[in-house]
């Protein structure tokens, strides 16, 4: 047994790619954070969009929480083992009758993180349905290499490079990820996924969290960060990342921008968007 999944269920995870769904908020404690997102959304900062779609746990403290939430950790404990980082963090909402969609593709594609012990947990504070766009996965996918993917970069995909794997995916081996609010998954940073757009009358909200090893590094950044967050960090591969103390505090906005710098420079590299970030420094 791990710490919250059994065997069985650990066992099924590195087999599939994925698992779901676990249980790790109440439905209360649920609807507790997305009334706290609500609120940030509410606030009308300019940057709001951008500081809730990426390291959203460096500008908002319940962010913050929920990426330290011991459910959550004990799940991904059991799957990438005792040490974690979290690299990343942001909100993925599809408004009620959104068109936005993820296209189909891995998540590994672009973040230069070498071994590829990484795992994403998305925690559904809305209910995730097949009508409102919920993930769906390719089971077994992250067996294999990362794939040849194309940039887009069109406006109602969700990802930052509207990235397409270059594949012929059978959809009648596709499972969906259907989760109820305060329900989680897990997946693997190889496997294949996607989701399509939201056509229920209410939000899908998911907050994702990236989760790596420490002993995971930036291959191909000069300079990557992360928090520690479950363990202890005997690698440093990555600058540590400071908590804020309270949301939109200015030197946590601050720290958001350094670090954001650097890994924008890895996430767009080779892209015109990298050449103009560039040349503004």
């Amino acid at each position: 047994m791990g710490k919250l999944l059994s065997e069985d269920a650990i066992r099924s995870y590195h087999d599939n790619g994925y698992l779901f769904p676990i249980r790790v908020l109440s439905e209360q404690e649920a609807l507790g954070y997305r009334r706290r997102l609500e609120a940030a959304e509410r606030q009308g900062h300019p940057r709001t969009a951008q500081f809730l779609r990426t390291k959203s746990h460096l500008v908002y403290t319940f962010c913050d929480e929920l990426i330290r939430h011991p459910r959550i950790l004990d799940a991904v404990e059991d799957v990438i083992g005792p040490d974690i980082l979290c690299w990343s963090s942001g909100f993925f909402n599809k408004e009620a009758k959104d068109p936005a969609y993820v296209s189909w593709h891995q998540d590994l594609t672009y973040w230069g993180l070498d071994p590829a012990d990484i795992v994403t947990a998305w925690v559904a504070l809305s209910p995730a349905t097949i009508e409102s766009g919920c993930m769906k996965f390719l089971p077994g996918s992250h067996k294999s290499e990362v794939l040849p993917h194309q940039d887009t970069f069109a406006p109602e995909n969700l990802l930052s490079r509207g990235q397409e794997v270059q594949v012929e995916v059978d959809e009648s081996k596709v499972v969906f990820d259907v989760l109820a609010p305060g329900e989680m998954s897990l997946h693997h940073v190889k496997l294949i996924h996607g989701s399509e757009a939201n056509r229920s009358d209410d939000r899908r909200i998911g907050f994702v969290i990236r989760y790596i090893p420490t002993y995971v590094r930036q291959v191909v950044g000069r300079t990557d960060s992360a928090t520690l967050v479950r363990g202890t960090d005997r690698y440093g591969h990555f600058e540590p990342e400071e908590r804020p103390a309270a949301d939109l505090d200015p030197a946590a906005i601050a720290h958001y921008d350094e670090v954001m710098d650097r890994l924008n420079r890895v996430l767009y590299r080779g892209t015109e968007k990298a050449k103009e970030q560039a040349a503004a420094m």
